[in-house]
């Protein structure tokens, strides 16, 4: 079987959810020590200001990474379908070998994979 084609609206919408889930996870990390960086600094000579820094900057990266994350996501998606697609057309696309799990039933649409040899 050869992927000749991929959907780039398809790529970018996978890739822009997948990215921005990893962003909401690297976004609660720097809230984390944003908001740790508050706590530890509102008590020294930088006073209240840097308090209060350190909480907007844990909040603000919370919100702003996932999108910014699932934007990049989104645009290299549909730019890396967008480059495949080209490329295949030239050398002819990937080929990808798939198989049922046991039990399954085929894959569906009319196909079925081939009999496993018999033993014995």
């Amino acid at each position: 079987m050869i992927l000749h084609r991929i959907g780039v609206l398809s790529a970018a919408k996978v890739l822009g959810a997948v990215y921005g889930g990893i962003g909401l996870i690297v976004g609660f990390f720097f809230s984390l020590i944003g908001m740790l960086q508050g706590l530890f600094l509102g008590g020294t000579d930088l006073g209240a200001g840097a308090a209060a820094f350190g909480f907007l900057f844990g909040i603000g990266a919370i919100i702003i990474m996932p999108i910014a994350y699932g934007g990049m996501g989104f645009v290299g998606g549909a730019l890396g379908a967008f480059i495949y697609n080209l490329v295949s057309g030239f050398v002819g696309g990937m080929e990808l070998v798939l198989r049922d799990k046991p039990g399954a039933g085929g894959l569906g649409h009319g196909y079925s994979s081939p009999a496993p040899p018999a033993m014995g």
